[in-house]
């Protein structure tokens, strides 16, 4: 029963979250292709200046116990860190990665503080594509570069829990050079997870929850 309350108590504060994020850079480096592409049909030509494609999915994902280790050097397990009550915003990043990852990372810097006080109900959860580099304390300093805020956490661990974590979302892509931009947005435990492929900007992100909260109130008022 106090999870539920702890669920519902964020799901309300989500409501009134109103700051707009400000405007993301459109290059980046490394690994990543500019986005641009076309969705559909049509003349097929590459638009330099149209928005990234992103794709919305719903998804069931199940998530086991998965032991990590928490950028503070605790060692927690994944379950535990996803069910704590909040909303979860969570993706796949390393830190010497150059393209994809400071782009993501960039994105929940702006949500949070696009958040404001709300951002005490939702647990940003970056996950580490490449443990064996990323210790606790390269996690941290990487953090810092973001100004990542108490509720935006970073996890590594050993190489195969960072695998397992990533086959539960289906991002595992063989090695970190090959992943790309996924992002992961749940109201509460046990409700269904939103998925974008592409780069989901913080104003997507943050009508996503409350587009959540709002579908959630209406379903249980019925």
């Amino acid at each position: 029963m106090r999870l539920v309350a702890a669920s519902m108590a964020a799901a309300a504060a989500l409501l009134g979250a109103v700051a707009m994020p400000r405007a993301l850079a459109d290059e980046s480096g490394g690994h990543l292709a500019k986005p641009g592409r076309e969705l559909s049909g049509g003349a097929g030509a590459r638009e330099r200046d149209a928005p990234p494609a992103v794709i919305r999915t719903v998804e069931d994902y199940q998530v086991p116990s998965i032991p990590l280790v928490r950028d503070d050097g605790s060692e927690v397990t994944l379950d535990d860190e996803l069910d704590d009550g909040r909303a979860v915003v969570l993706n796949f990043i390393y830190t010497t990665c150059t393209g994809i990852c400071p782009l993501a990372s960039q994105i929940f810097s702006e949500l949070q503080r696009a958040l404001g006080a709300e951002r005490d109900h939702v647990h940003l959860v970056s996950i580490s594509l490449d443990p064996e580099e990323d210790t606790p304390a390269r996690l941290r300093d990487y953090a810092k570069r973001f100004a990542a805020g108490p509720g935006w956490q970073h996890y590594t661990g050993a190489t195969g829990a960072s695998v397992a974590a990533q086959r539960v979302f289906d991002v595992y892509r063989g090695d970190k050079m090959g992943h790309t931009p996924v992002t992961l947005v749940r109201r509460a435990p046990g409700a269904p997870w939103v998925r974008f492929d592409g780069f989901a900007t913080p104003d997507v992100l943050i009508k996503e929850l409350r587009g959540q909260v709002e579908a959630a109130t209406a379903s249980a008022t019925r």
